[in-house]
């Protein structure tokens, strides 16, 4: 569109005298706008239903009633500041049944090497039928499902890094809250990473080169999203600080832009990541 603006511009000069030029670039500009139709998409919009276990926390603290003669959903604060903690301590101990499934199906997979095989049967074989969900850190495969087994217990987290909570919320115009559902989520969040055994990651600037641990792993990362209808979704997420660390920034040209060019650029800079968190 620049690219065509300045065309437009350049015919208004040779058109002559400031009325011309204007004339041009006005005209021009309209007929742009006028063929881009207004069309929203979220940001974020999963593509088909999640197809993942549900379970039920609790009945209490919502309820239906009725305003301007519409239902409207209910929602105490004490139901946002328990979705919170719930699904942060899930987050730090368990892991869906689907990705034990993928384990699973490595011994019935006929392209698997005899390696493949070993290492499925061994995490498999020290999974407790009760154990249907884990949680992983990023250690050698073996150790990982005997680390994931004891995360399954409540008491020790699958990671030392249990991450910076990140929330993202999209409440129905039928969803009645309080209004402080930032302040809720953060006391959820709160709550989990004080009354477990969870590190705290954060730290606040107190001068340009000092900083403390905020003591809480608070603040939070909270976005909420203003939606149709009558329900609120949440997405909950723990960010590791390990994947920051190796994180760069590279500009690059429309050159890279090809199959051939960006194997070529990924396969150069993975190699000056060096070893894994």
């Amino acid at each position: 569109m620049a690219g065509l603006l300045r065309s437009a511009v350049r015919r208004g000069f040779a058109s002559g005298g400031v009325l011309g030029q204007s004339r041009a670039f006005n005209t021009r500009a309209s007929v742009i706008l006028a063929d881009t139709k207004f069309h929203y998409q979220d940001l974020y919009e999963p593509s088909a239903p999640k197809d993942v276990p549900w379970r039920k926390i609790t009945g209490d603290h919502v309820s239906v009633v009725e305003a301007a003669g519409r239902s409207v959903l209910k929602v105490e604060p004490e139901a946002i500041r328990l979705l919170a903690q719930e699904a942060m301590t899930d987050i730090a101990h368990l892991l869906r049944p689907g990705h034990l499934a993928q384990l699973s199906n490595i011994l019935k997979d006929p392209e698997a090497s005899d390696n493949d095989r070993f290492v499925a049967v061994s995490l498999l074989l020290i999974i407790p039928v009760w154990a249907m969900l884990l949680t992983s850190c990023i250690c050698v495969q073996l150790e990982l499902l005997k680390n994931a087994n004891v995360a399954a217990g409540m008491v020790l987290p699958g990671c030392q890094d249990t991450g910076t909570a990140i929330v993202s919320g999209s409440r129905g115009q039928l969803v009645w809250t309080d209004g402080n559902d930032e302040e809720m989520i953060s006391k959820g969040v709160y709550d989990t990473y004080v009354q477990r055994n969870l590190r705290y990651s954060q730290v606040a600037p107190l001068t340009m080169f000092d900083e403390k641990n905020t003591g809480s792993n608070l603040p939070a990362q909270i976005d909420l999203y203003a939606k149709d209808g009558d329900e609120y979704h949440f997405h909950f997420m723990a960010k590791g600080g390990g994947s920051a660390n190796k994180t760069f920034l590279y500009q690059e040209t429309k050159a890279l832009l090809n199959p051939e060019r960006m194997v070529q650029f990924l396969e150069e800079k993975i190699k000056t990541l060096g070893t894994c968190n």
